[in-house]
């Protein structure tokens, strides 16, 4: 049975409306990476070197990355000895399975959240500005309320002009309390009081925006430590999660960022923005496979909802729809 045979009898069993959104939303990356996949393997009559090289080119365009990009080339290679591949249309199903291997390796790859089962569950979100740190702040405390859980933010942010105000803006919308301070307050005495407030209101999680930009990495880095900190002082174990928020638009600025945050703190896993607004979407398998952080959340449109759980198979499915949908 081929991988799209799988696929699609996996993908029929799951929400039909999550798995139109990753289809909707990776619409950008598939016109862009499937049809150029599709006008390459109309144009070889046999898989040869030169094929793999044009497929190379296909790859990094899409922002897979380039070590990402070798190490696929490399096992679809073998894979394609392996199976005596003659007929470059069957290498397009051998692509989505690797691309779901890769994304699968290594340790950590849940994109579950640590949610605890019981007390405060204290969640921090770091990034850049303008990456949509606090739109993403706002959807998941949605999503927790939709579950009937007690949620309060944390407005952290007290550098950026707005950033409180902003937040404020997405709690009224929601429904969910701002803990904050005066603009240009210390960011760790507001993580203080959002823990005493949390604590004495019993609620279930606690959402924790950071400062995106201070003057160097050096400052970045000495921030994030202290409301680490004092987090972990108010509640041993906690921040449960870091999750480092990247505007997939940027493509490898995206990834240069990652690789910042990552020096700087802690991070557990990744909120993948805007991934309906690009064409290279491929950057979701170079940040797994290359800084071996897994990808918590994609955001795949503007609607409340649009904040969807990443899944592997969701993503090659909505990479390869048309050739998903086809398969016999």
């Amino acid at each position: 049975m081929s991988f799209f045979k799988k696929l699609k009898e996996k993908i029929t069993k799951q929400t039909d409306s999550v798995t139109e959104k990753f289809k909707d939303g990776l619409s950008k990356t598939r016109n862009s990476f499937s049809d150029r996949v599709n006008e390459l393997v109309s144009r070889y009559r046999k898989v040869d070197e030169d094929f793999f090289e044009e497929l190379e080119e296909i790859l990094i365009q899409a922002d897979v990355g380039f070590d990402t990009v070798m190490t696929l080339i490399e096992e679809l290679k073998r894979e394609v000895q392996r199976k005596n591949i003659q007929d470059p249309t069957e290498v397009q199903s051998v692509i989505s399975e690797k691309l779901v291997a890769i994304y699968d390796r290594g340790d950590n790859t849940s994109s579950s959240l640590n949610i605890q089962e019981s007390g405060l569950t204290v969640i921090l979100f770091v990034g850049v500005n303008g990456v949509g740190k606090t739109t993403t702040i706002g959807k998941l405390g949605h999503q927790f309320k939709s579950e009937g859980k007690k949620v309060l933010m944390a407005a952290g942010d007290t550098f950026r002009a707005g950033a409180i105000e902003q937040l404020e803006v997405w709690g009224e919308r929601v429904g969910v309390e701002v803990i904050k301070q005066a603009a240009g307050s210390d960011p760790a005495a507001v993580m203080y009081d959002a823990i005493q407030a949390a604590k004495s209101r019993n609620a279930d999680i606690l959402l924790c925006d950071t400062a995106g930009r201070l003057q160097n990495k050096v400052n970045l880095m000495k921030e994030l430590e202290k409301v680490k900190r004092v987090i972990e002082r108010e509640i041993p174990g906690a921040p449960h999660e870091v999750l480092l928020v990247l505007d997939a638009t940027t493509g490898q600025n995206a990834m240069i960022q990652a690789k910042t945050f990552k020096d700087a703190t802690d991070v557990t896993g990744i909120v993948l923005t805007k991934l309906d607004g690009t064409a290279k979407g491929g950057i979701v398998l170079a940040i797994r496979n290359e800084l071996d952080i897994p990808v918590k959340f994609v955001g795949l449109g503007e609607k409340m909802d649009d904040l969807q759980t990443f899944n592997a198979e969701q993503y090659v499915y909505g990479l390869f729809a048309d050739l998903v949908e086809k398969a016999e």
